[in-house]
């Protein structure tokens, strides 16, 4: 077993991972939460949990510098997905960063073309380096997946099985890029669990959080965005969404230093606890 991974006997059906290498941060403290939530969802789920990406100190650099760094770790995570997906198991994956996604989402959808990917987030990830004004990686994530650009992990995701939840900060590209219809959106609010009901459509689920689509403040977390969601509305929409087929879970952007003044083991176990309907198995 290679440096930066380890692995315990996993106890439950859940392929549990947490990946905390790097990823296009802009500091170090989302690698250390990428950790801690590993933990509470072993605890939560009581499952082995196999660990992937040695931290080291954030380069904050422009997206090319960020993709070519974070590539090997990268691809030991696409590989684990492949090879999880194979055996019919269902990923649940701490992250650090949404980047990292660049290396799960080709997978699933080579896997389960089928599969609508639930995006929440309080952006669009959907520039490209060449519509990139910040040259952000995170920023540039779906686009990847969807084939708008090469990041070298494939892609294969189709726009229409994209469902936006919690989309507030969207540039001009990304704007006219919706407007076609083509990607489902839907912003935060009290309609929010049935538009996502209705977008998604009976379709197997990928569930990704970004944690800035949470209302500032309720969680440590690198963007701070107002008009975002509760845990209370979070849990909501991880109970819909657990009526569903769900090909998998990828938590991301879990900060530590809680704003709450908690400590972030405690602030894990909220988050946990709001998506626990998703993590608690199929229902009936």
């Amino acid at each position: 077993m290679s440096a930066g991974e380890d692995s315990v006997p996993t106890t439950t059906h859940g392929a549990l991972t947490a990946f905390h290498g790097r990823a296009g941060d802009h500091n170090d403290r989302a690698m250390a939460g990428a950790r801690i939530l590993g933990s509470e969802l072993a605890r939560y789920m009581r499952a082995g949990l196999t660990r992937i990406g040695q931290s080291r100190p954030a380069l904050s650099a422009d997206w090319e510098t960020e993709l070519t760094a974070a590539l090997p770790e990268l691809r030991r995570l696409a590989n684990r997905y492949d090879t999880l997906l194979a055996e019919g198991a269902r990923p649940v994956t701490a992250v650090n960063r949404c980047a990292v996604a660049l290396a799960t989402l080709p997978v699933v959808a080579r896997h389960r073309p089928d599969a609508c990917v639930v995006w929440l987030d309080a952006h669009a990830d959907l520039h490209t380096p060449a519509t990139s004004e910040s040259g952000y990686l995170g920023g540039m994530v779906l686009a990847g997946a969807c084939g708008m650009w090469d990041s070298g992990l494939g892609d294969g995701l189709a726009l229409g099985n994209v469902v936006l939840g919690g989309l507030r900060d969207v540039d001009e590209a990304e704007r006219r890029l919706l407007s076609e219809g083509t990607i489902s959106a839907v912003s935060a609010g009290e309609d929010m669990v049935d538009k996502l009901r209705a977008a998604v459509a009976g379709r197997p689920v990928y569930f990704h959080l970004d944690c800035d689509v949470l209302e500032p403040g309720v969680l440590a977390t690198d963007y701070r965005v107002p008009g975002g969601l509760t845990l209370e509305r979070l849990h909501e929409v991880a109970g819909m969404l657990a009526e569903h087929e769900l090909v998998g879970v990828e938590l991301g952007e879990f900060e530590t230093i809680q704003p709450t003044g908690e400590t972030d083991t405690d602030a894990a176990r909220r988050l946990v606890e709001a998506v626990a309907p998703l993590l608690d198995g199929p229902r009936g």
